[in-house]
């Protein structure tokens, strides 16, 4: 079989060029044309000797995710749903801003972690993607948008957020090969700060992600207490609050920002009181003697039939930011983007397995899009 050049990192493609008697140099070639240039046929890579040309068309490809779907939101969101084969698929999400192009990404096919508030965690856990396949959907973006809103070869994604399907820090190993590429000058030259890992709070792997690749880090909290965090959030139960707090203050000597974003989701009547939100500021202000250096996220909920959970009032979402904000803690309220497409924060994929005979549905799309879809198009990918 032959290799998926996505699978690698620079110094993994150095070594894979290493096996076919090629130096360093054209292995810094080759990644250039596969991440900066979007290339999938090596016939393209003109400034390669043809004898490598040669050699990689008989024991490489670069192979993306096949599409099944996009769908286009009004305020220019745009999420799709790539085939990653067995009947599985997961989501990526492209979320344009007036200073930035910002792309959700899946680390795997569900989750295993379970919080109560999102839809990817009640279909079950899958698999781990691969390297290939974590990068695959920002490969696939960046040369689509590039195109799709004729940018003339100028850069559209400027910011990552490993905040698609699935708990990264669970797929450490495909993880980090795949935040090394987005950071590589020679891959997509993403800035530290720009690349963030959002984790339910895995904490032996957030020590470990700030000794091998340290970006920034955003942690879903979602509750100020022990005993409510473990019913929201079930990982509570292994990594409870006062370890994870500490792995973040551990995780501070080495990152890239100056503070930990903690994600908070708005649930009506479960975690939105003010009492809650004074239980928080103490917490994150006082935690050993010292508190955390923060910013907090309160991200309004995306209701689903299966949660048995409703959206927290604006007007509670307000006044629990102003508590928050009156003791001194940087306090946002996310803006919510692509709800008519089902792409905002814990919708992801709600639809893959929740609604169960996904096998015949993928086949369905697979067929109809191979129908409509020019073979020059991105979803001839693979």
């Amino acid at each position: 079989m032959t290799a998926n050049l996505l699978d690698y990192d620079l110094e993994g493609l150095a070594a894979f060029c290493a096996s076919l008697g090629e130096k360093r140099f054209r292995a810094t070639q080759l990644f250039r044309w596969i991440h900066q240039k979007g290339a999938r046929d090596f016939a393209q890579m003109t400034d390669l000797a043809k004898s490598l040309r040669e050699k990689l068309e008989g024991s490489a490809r670069i192979e993306g995710l096949p599409v099944l779907t996009q769908h286009e939101s009004a305020d220019g969101t745009i999420k799709w749903l790539f085939d990653v084969g067995n009947g599985d698929a997961v989501e990526a999400v492209f979320i344009p801003e007036d200073d930035r192009g910002t792309l959700c990404v899946s680390s795997q096919a569900g989750c295993a972690v379970g919080c109560r508030f999102c839809s990817t965690g009640h279909q079950g856990f899958s698999r781990n993607l691969s390297t290939g396949e974590i990068l695959a959907q920002l490969w696939f973006a960046e040369h689509f948008l590039r195109a799709h809103l004729e940018t003339h070869g100028e850069r559209v994604i400027s910011n990552v957020v490993m905040m698609g399907m699935g708990e990264p820090l669970q797929n450490y190993a495909a993880l980090v090969p795949a935040l090394r590429v987005m950071l590589d000058d020679h891959g997509y030259g993403l800035s530290r700060r720009r690349v963030t890992v959002s984790t339910s709070g895995v904490v032996p792997m957030i020590d470990r992600l700030g000794e091998d690749c340290p970006v920034a880090l955003a942690v879903s909290l979602h509750a100020p207490n022990d005993e409510l965090r473990d019913k929201l959030v079930p990982l509570n139960r292994k990594y409870p609050i006062a370890e994870l707090l500490d792995a973040c203050n551990r995780y501070l000597e080495h990152a890239p920002r100056d503070f930990i974003t903690f994600e908070y989701c708005m649930l009506d009547g479960v975690n939105d009181q003010p009492e809650h939100a004074r239980q928080l500021a103490d917490l994150v202000q006082r935690h050993r003697g010292r508190g955390v250096s923060c910013k907090l996220n309160l991200i309004p909920f995306n209701p689903f039939p299966a949660s048995g959970l409703v959206r927290s009032p604006q007007q509670s979402v307000q006044a629990f930011a102003k508590i928050l904000s009156d003791a001194g803690i940087v306090t946002t309220v996310r803006k919510t983007r692509g709800d008519d497409i089902d792409a905002a924060c814990g919708q992801l994929a709600g639809d893959v397995k929740d609604r169960t005979r996904v096998d015949r549905r993928i086949a369905q799309q697979r067929t109809v899009m191979l129908k409509q879809v020019p073979a020059d198009t991105a979803t001839k990918e693979g």
